[in-house]
C-alpha cells in the first residue's frame, strides 16, 4: 500500500499531475490512482462505533490502538462471514495513521476480501472518522490483515 501523504501535499501533486496532462483543476478531493487521496472509502462498511473518553489520552486523541483494535473487529466479522467458521488474526501489514481521531468522532470500518488462500484471506481495511456534530469525514488509516480459517480443534482450515 502507498504512503499517504498530508492532505495538502497530495493535493498540490495531483494538481501538478493533472497539469501535467493538460488537465487543469482546482478540486482537491480527486480520487489518484495511486490512492495519494480519497474522497470516499472503498470496500464494504463493516463496522460503526463512537469514540468515547475511556478510548482518549488525557489531549482527547484517541489510542491508536483502539482504533487497530476495532479495524481487527470488522476484520474478523467479515472473514468469519466469508469462511463460515471461526477466524484468528495472522498479520497486520502496513498501517500508518493519517489523522488523528477525537472524543465524539464515529468511526466507520470498511473491508475489502483482497485475496482468498487455501486457509487464509487477506482483507483491505480503512478506516474513516466521521468527525462529532458534523457530516465531515476523512481516513484515519489503512491497513492490510491476513485472517486465517480454523476448525473445531483450532488447526487451519480451508475455506
Amino acid at each position: 500500500l502507498p504512503y499517504w501523504p498530508s492532505y495538502n501535499s497530495a493535493a498540490v501533486l495531483v494538481r501538478k499531475v493533472l497539469i501535467r496532462h493538460q488537465t487543469v483543476t482546482t478540486n482537491p478531493t480527486i480520487s489518484c490512482a495511486k490512492g495519494l487521496l480519497m474522497s470516499k472509502p472503498s470496500g464494504e462498511l463493516t463496522l460503526r462505533t463512537l469514540a468515547m473518553p475511556a478510548d482518549a489520552n488525557a489531549a482527547g486523541d484517541i489510542f491508536g490502538g483502539w482504533v487497530m483494535s476495532q479495524m481487527d473487529l470488522a476484520c474478523g466479522i467479515r472473514a468469519a462471514e466469508h469462511a463460515g467458521t471461526r477466524v484468528v488474526t495472522a498479520a497486520v501489514n502496513e498501517m500508518a495513521f493519517q489523522k488523528a481521531m477525537k472524543i465524539g468522532d464515529t468511526l466507520s470500518i470498511y473491508t475489502n476480501v483482497a485475496k482468498v488462500g487455501r486457509t487464509s484471506m487477506t482483507l483491505d481495511v480503512e478506516a474513516w472518522a466521521q468527525r462529532y456534530l458534523s457530516s465531515h469525514r476523512e481516513i484515519v488509516t489503512k491497513a492490510r490483515f491476513v485472517m486465517v480459517a480454523l476448525d473445531e480443534d483450532g488447526k487451519p482450515t480451508p475455506v
